[in-house]
């Protein structure tokens, strides 16, 4: 049994249910992460995204996570990709109310990645984007990324049963052209980051902790 969050945010199909984590130091900005596909059993106490935000929370980041429609306490009824952006779209507000003005650092893992980025290129909210396990090959239509022209950051397994490293990386050298792109890849590792979630962690936090330094 998961625990509950700690809160209920509004969203256009009723409310998400979501946790908020404030960071120890003064915070920098705001974050949030995008957790994988609910119907692989994906939630926001996914172990990768509880890794993503809590290296977030560390670099200084006042870092939600949320369910996604059907999810836990979260109503509405899973919607593929569509439902999913609309629910990013609705996260993203929440922090935008909260925070006005606070730039906004946007992170997704899997299905998280494949919906939050598509509606983070275009929120002038969102300063950076992290696409961790982005699956390249599970869903073939990462062709807007081209249009990113915020720092962006990909993390990836070189065994990632979604998205081969190869064509990740044919992505990242195309998006590198137009904007700093990053890829951290870890060797023997799968979609799910088993042996290395300890570093992905650092990863976050190291390459966020860059840009806000910069």
């Amino acid at each position: 049994m998961y625990p509950k969050g700690n809160l209920l945010i509004p969203a256009s199909h009723g409310h998400m249910e979501a946790i908020l984590k404030e960071p120890a130091m003064k915070p920098k900005g705001v974050a949030l992460v995008c957790h994988p596909h609910p119907l692989g059993g994906g939630t926001m106490h996914n172990k990768v995204v509880f890794r993503a935000a809590a290296g977030l929370v560390d670099a200084g980041l006042i870092t939600l996570k949320f369910n996604f429609r059907g999810v836990g306490a979260s109503t509405g009824v899973h919607d593929e990709i569509p439902g999913g952006k609309q629910d990013v779209r609705d996260a993203l507000d929440y922090l935008k109310e909260n925070y006005p003005g606070q730039p906004i650092t946007l992170a997704g893992f899997s299905f998280g990645s494949r919906t939050g980025m598509e509606v983070g290129i275009n929120e002038p909210s969102v300063v950076r984007l992290i696409s961790i396990g982005t699956p390249v090959d599970k869903y073939g239509d990462f062709e807007f990324l081209l249009n990113v022209r915020k720092p962006i950051l990909f993390i990836h397994g070189d065994r990632d049963e979604f998205g081969s490293l190869e064509n990740l990386q044919k992505l990242v050298d195309e998006v590198s052209k137009n904007t700093n792109a990053k890829l951290v890849a870890f060797e023997n590792c799968g979609h799910f980051f088993d042996e290395h979630l300890d570093e992905l962690k650092t990863a976050v936090k190291d390459w966020v902790a860059k840009q806000l330094s910069e």
